[in-house]
């Protein structure tokens, strides 16, 4: 089993460093200082804070990128400290909470445990709200009131979401493993091993993709891998990085990003890898362009936009992949996934600023800040708001409107 301490690799460490700007030199530390911020910034679209809450203390360091989740007008969301709560989306007004540390749910209440420590999830199907934990545990919980329904245990931490459809919860272990487990009872009915797992990999797993019978996801080592959703049974594979490289860290290819899908063609990337765009039902590559990210991508238009490996801002032409644009004015702010609001692309940074990009051309066009603490997860896009959630559990819903 692939433990905690093992993936939490350099990159995180680096992150570590980066956001601890204010209280030590970047030189001592021997990384790059996040590029200032330019002081004479004139925004070219209102950006409006609708409301802002918080979920218990966040990711804190786990080194996980808690994301919340939109349904039906209720955004969920949930801590490694054992919070887990459901708020309007609309409001932030919240509509419940709870905590393992003063519920007795499922034996929890003692806080030696590590049974509650959420790091993968939340993610919702009608009623049923599942999230994993760092220690292995599924649980399966009511969304409309956060009453308990099942749990099932894993041999390794949960760091990305499930994804849940009427019959299954498909769940992604830290040791290279899938899981689908029965929807109403958390009975595992299979098990998929991708085999050999890197030693030496970044730390974080990408978010599951269901879509038409089959479940979509990047692999440790550089692979998009699509499987059955019925029996776990794997269709075929594609190659995102070759995994090429004189040193261990030349070598590192994880695909850490989510899988997009866009009508019938999927979209990747890997560290140290390539942007590649595959057709989704025969699993043939389409095209694929140079590109080293660990973050996920949003699509706009016709348009693919990302964040490579030192937090320059890009856009790509869906339809063959060629250049767009650039944005260098971010670099090594070590910024999130890229989201699509509109006509504008969303990114937060290590500092807690949210920045807003035309997706036209990629110049900078609004920023707000959260707060101090860094955002690692991807913003989350709904209707015309984006949600917005640090590594603290401080959560912040925003609204464009042109000057």
């Amino acid at each position: 089993m692939k433990s905690y301490v093992m993936k939490r690799t350099w990159l995180i460490a680096l992150t570590s460093l980066v956001a601890l700007a204010g209280c030590h030199s970047f030189k001592k530390e021997n990384v790059q200082p996040p590029t200032p911020l330019a002081k004479d910034f004139t925004p070219t679209v209102q950006v409006t804070q609708l409301w802002d809450t918080r979920v218990g203390k966040g990711a804190k360091d786990s080194g996980v990128r808690l994301r919340p989740y939109v349904a039906d007008g209720v955004l969920y969301a949930a801590s490694v400290d054992g919070t887990v709560a459901a708020f309007d989306a609309a409001s932030g007004k919240t509509l419940w909470s709870k905590s393992s540390r003063t519920h007795g749910w499922f034996g929890w209440g003692d806080k030696k445990r590590k049974d509650a420590f959420y790091a993968g999830g939340p993610a919702v199907f009608g009623d049923l709200l599942a999230v994993g934990t760092l220690d292995g545990h599924v649980y399966a919980l009511s969304a409309k009131d956060g009453s308990p329904l099942w749990q099932a245990s894993l041999p390794s931490e949960v760091i990305a979401a499930p994804v849940i459809t009427s019959e299954l919860v498909v769940v992604r272990t830290n040791d290279g493993r899938l899981y689908g487990l029965d929807s109403k009872s958390g009975e595992r009915r299979w098990v998929y091993d991708q085999g050999t797992v890197p030693q030496l990999s970044l730390r974080g797993n990408g978010a599951l993709l269901a879509a038409n019978g089959v479940v979509f996801f990047g692999s440790d080592n550089g692979k998009l891998i699509a499987l059955r959703l019925d029996n776990g049974e794997k269709l075929w594979e594609q190659t995102l990085a070759s995994g090429d490289g004189r040193t261990d860290i030349d070598r590192l290819d994880d695909a850490d990003g989510s899988v997009l899908l866009d009508g019938t063609t999927l979209y990747a990337a890997a560290y140290h890898g390539n942007l590649t765009a595959i057709d989704g039902p025969s699993g043939r590559p389409l095209w694929s362009h140079p590109f080293s990210t660990f973050t996920s991508l949003s699509v706009g238009g016709n348009a693919l936009f990302g964040v490579n490996d030192q937090s320059e801002v890009w856009g790509f032409d869906k339809s063959g992949g060629s250049d767009m644009w650039k944005n260098d004015a971010l670099k090594y702010r070590w910024l999130t996934g890229t989201a699509t609001q509109g006509n504008y692309v969303v990114v937060g940074d290590l500092e807690g600023y949210v920045h807003w990009l035309q997706a036209s051309d990629g110049a900078l066009a609004a920023r707000e800040r959260l707060s101090k603490k860094t955002i690692l997860a991807q913003p989350l896009v709904v209707g015309d708001i984006v949600y917005i959630e640090d590594v603290r559990g401080r959560i912040g819903a925003y609204r464009l409107s042109a000057h």
